[in-house]
């Protein structure tokens, strides 16, 4: 669980959510944070945040990272406030990325860390040509 040391701490985010085919333009803000857990065998990351198209609501999410030593892969387990969740598996592409394939979707997700504060979510899914739409991104900084 190593990996994910570039993950840990608290940060401050900065939703960009384009027009797309699964929904409006959107912005948004929150806080999260990931952290180690039982003996550090797991991180965590919990947020919330809200969304300017509805600022009296707060969404907020819990998931868990493990890694399943049968299978030699990362699992990823998110649970929203909503009330979804779902799972996907994990790998780090190199030492500051580290790429989620949700098993339930043809969405995508990428956390890149693209300086020592700062660090970039992207969710794509593939559109009608089979290239990557951008669904949603997020900025992760620190101060």
């Amino acid at each position: 669980m190593e990996k994910f040391g570039f993950l840990l701490g608290t940060w401050h985010l900065e939703y960009r959510i384009p027009k797309s085919a699964f929904s409006e333009a959107d912005t948004g803000s929150g806080t999260g944070t990931f952290k180690r857990t039982l003996d550090e065998k797991y991180v965590c990351f919990d947020y919330s945040c809200s969304f300017s198209s509805a600022p009296e609501q707060t969404t907020k999410a819990h998931a868990i990272f493990a890694w399943d030593e049968k299978a030699n892969v990362y699992r990823y387990w998110w649970f929203e406030s909503s009330g979804n969740f779902t799972n996907a598996t994990c790998n780090f592409v190199n030492n500051v990325t580290l790429f989620i394939n949700w098993h339930d979707s043809l969405f995508i997700q990428t956390f890149r860390k693209t300086s020592q504060n700062k660090m970039v979510l992207k969710m794509e899914h593939p559109d009608s040509e089979g290239r990557y739409e951008l669904v949603m991104e997020v900025i992760f900084s620190k101060e």
